[in-house]
């Protein structure tokens, strides 16, 4: 396999000046489509209330993820507290609205991509770094000079701003974004993003611009491109046949997508009477039809728990 291109950045001095462009930028925060404003290099809070620094819940190998990221020896997963996002129904709650883990040094987070990767992971997924974008630059530094050689994934929930997209260029090998929805209106009352179509479609069409469609080697595992998640929703709410005819026609027939049936009513779900249910096997079957009817035919359709 041949190196990852963020090394060539970092020898080049690139990497280095990214981070620090980056770190800058939390003195007046638009990391992301939220745009607060807020001085984060000050403690200042915005949306995510991340500050200075970021916060880790867990670290770990991970074999729950799609089959090209896990390969023999898992994924390397980092989840991050927090997030950009906040959905009502969100899985993950305790470490996106509890915000549960600790703050960590760019030294300490450099350690565990390390630690990760000498314990034979394929790469490195950064899990919801929208909003820590900063910091994970700024930990890359310390990693590649401690030897770090493996593809790095940035996994996100959709919502990302162009303008950041753009220092990853180079730096990041595979994108694997969330399409939570098509309809504003559902994003707003469920996410407080009534612009998350918009900002999804610029964000795939960037990432897609620099990684292009996901290349998988001879052992089956992913090293670079775009993977696309969307999770089906009861009730059509996350307006599947949008979305998988938008990724057909505007980025390519050939993206590879995870369509997923794991949804279950979690969190603030119960208030919400249209998706305080799991979705039926009928639901799904529908779903998958729409993206094979849209032209879509690289299609993981397995369940896969985050």
């Amino acid at each position: 396999m041949s190196e990852p291109s963020y090394i060539k950045l970092y020898r080049e001095g690139v990497l280095q000046k990214r981070a620090r462009e980056a770190v800058e930028r939390l003195r007046e925060c638009r990391l992301c489509p939220r745009e607060c404003g807020v001085n984060r290099l000050e403690g200042e809070q915005g949306f995510c209330q991340t500050e200075r620094r970021a916060m880790v819940s867990s670290a770990g190998p991970h074999f729950g993820e799609e089959s090209p990221l896990v390969g023999l020896h898992g994924s390397g997963t980092i989840f991050f507290s927090s997030c950009n996002l906040l959905c009502s129904f969100c899985q993950n709650y305790d470490i996106s609205h509890l915000r549960e883990g600790a703050e960590v040094e760019p030294d300490t987070l450099a350690g565990a991509m390390l630690q990760l990767a000498r314990g034979g992971c394929h790469n490195i997924n950064f899990v919801t770094p929208s909003h820590v974008v900063p910091q994970i630059l700024e930990a890359l530094v310390p990693a590649v000079e401690g030897g770090l050689d493996i593809p790095l994934v940035y996994n996100t929930g959709g919502y990302d701003s162009v303008e950041t997209l753009k220092l990853l260029d180079g730096i990041v090998d595979i994108y694997m974004p969330d399409f939570k929805f098509w309809d504003n209106d559902w994003a707003q009352r469920l996410c407080w993003a009534g612009d998350y179509r918009e900002r999804a479609m610029e964000a795939l069409r960037e990432m897609h611009r620099q990684v292009g469609n996901l290349e998988i080697d001879e052992a089956g595992v992913a090293v670079r491109g775009l993977l696309v998640r969307h999770l089906v929703m009861p009730g059509g709410v996350a307006g599947t046949e949008e979305v998988v005819r938008f990724l057909a026609t505007e980025i390519s027939r050939d993206t590879y997508v995870n369509i997923m049936d794991q949804y279950r009513p979690c969190w603030e779900a119960q208030k919400t009477p249209a998706i305080n249910r799991r979705i039926t096997g009928e639901e799904y079957e529908q779903a998958l039809e729409m993206a094979r009817q849209a032209g879509l035919h690289r299609l993981d359709d397995r369940v896969r728990t985050r």
